[in-house]
């Protein structure tokens, strides 16, 4: 027996390391780009109220371009914030990279709401 292994070859290649959380960009990590915008709904009650401004979300970008894991960090009051979140759902990515490889990624987004 040879390195655990009877009658086989040892090589030394590792077979690539599975992925368990999330990463941050940043150094060889490379941002998702985004590839398909999906619009927020304005609520009434906030065009009313003449509200306007941004709301950030934190999420997850996985490694086939899905949001997922939607956070507000910058909330707007009368729904603004809950609609970012859910229009940022919708948004689809080309995936952030680690090595040329696609991995899952932390990803803060900002959804701007604007009066015409």
């Amino acid at each position: 027996m040879v390195g655990g292994v009877v009658g086989g070859i040892v090589t030394d290649t590792a077979p690539p390391p599975v992925q368990t959380a999330p990463l941050r960009v940043g150094g060889d990590v490379k941002a998702p780009v985004v590839i398909n915008r999906v619009e927020p709904h304005y609520p009434e009650v906030a065009r009313k109220a003449r509200i306007s401004g941004i709301v950030i979300v934190e999420c997850v970008i996985d490694k086939n371009g899905n949001v997922r894991d939607v956070k507000v960090l910058k909330p707007l009051p009368f729904g603004l914030d809950q609609a970012a979140a859910e229009a940022v759902e919708k948004w689809k990515f080309k995936p952030g990279t680690l090595n040329g490889q696609p991995v899952d990624v932390i990803f803060n987004l900002t959804v701007n709401f604007k009066l015409n």
